[in-house]
């Protein structure tokens, strides 16, 4: 057990029901390349804070920290967002399996008049509430399990690398499918995940994300942002 030692203190102010401490104890308040106007807290290196989550606090049920980096996908939304702010203006904006949150402090940022961010992870919607704080912005996180809800209280859906797994990919394209079809307007940011819809999605932009080798396998990686047109189907 002595190798769980090391990050036992880590585990612990975790474990204290702090989450934001352990976000500030572990991250930087920092700009992704792409969004300067904007900062999160990230972390610089994601293997200490995954090896800290995973040994210290598999046990305890803890995800792995997705939400302590900036996936392309968000930050090629993020910067769409904030190119086109009539996307988003005076308009209430869900940021679906949202992460950090980056691309509702970006709504927010761009004039939403309501932003949700919805994660199913606890430290996630912790790390939102710092992210929208730092910049000065409103975000109402949310933890219930938005796929396949009839909710549609949202002028626009912004959801950034979502199709990365197949079971998950199937489920919330159905989910997008409907909202689009109440007349949502729900914009994709995506890497090129095997999982990504092949119909109904329309390109507006391609864009280069820096991102990191120890996510992906490439240090820049070309991602597109589509806003979806008509039904969603998946690979597979």
């Amino acid at each position: 057990m002595s190798h769980h030692h090391h990050y036992s203190s880590l585990g612990e102010r975790a474990l204290a029901a702090d989450p934001v401490a352990f976000i500030r104890d572990n991250t930087t308040l920092q700009s992704p390349r792409l969004i300067p106007e904007l900062k999160f807290y990230l972390a610089d290196e994601m293997v200490p804070l995954w090896q800290a989550t995973e040994e210290a606090l598999a046990e305890q049920g803890v995800p792995p920290p997705y939400w302590a980096f900036a996936w392309a996908g968000g930050q090629a939304v993020a910067r769409y967002v904030l190119d086109n702010p009539k996307l988003v203006a005076g308009k209430r904006v869900l940021d679906f399996a949202a992460g950090s949150g980056l691309d509702a402090v970006a709504a927010a940022h761009a004039g939403a008049a309501h932003v949700e961010a919805c994660d199913i992870d606890p430290f996630a919607c912790a790390a939102m509430r710092a992210n929208a704080e730092a910049n000065g912005v409103d975000v109402t996180p949310r933890t219930d399990n938005l796929i396949g809800s009839t909710e549609r209280s949202w002028d626009v859906v912004l959801a950034g690398d979502v199709f990365y797994e197949k079971a998950m990919a199937q489920a919330v394209a159905s989910w997008l499918t409907d909202l689009v079809a109440h007349g949502t307007t729900v914009i994709l940011g995506d890497p090129g995940r095997f999982y990504r819809p092949r119909t109904g999605l329309k390109l507006l932009r391609e864009i280069t994300v820096e991102t990191t080798l120890e996510l992906e396998d490439h240090h820049l990686r070309r991602t597109a942002v589509w806003r979806a047109t008509g039904p969603l189907e998946t690979t597979g």
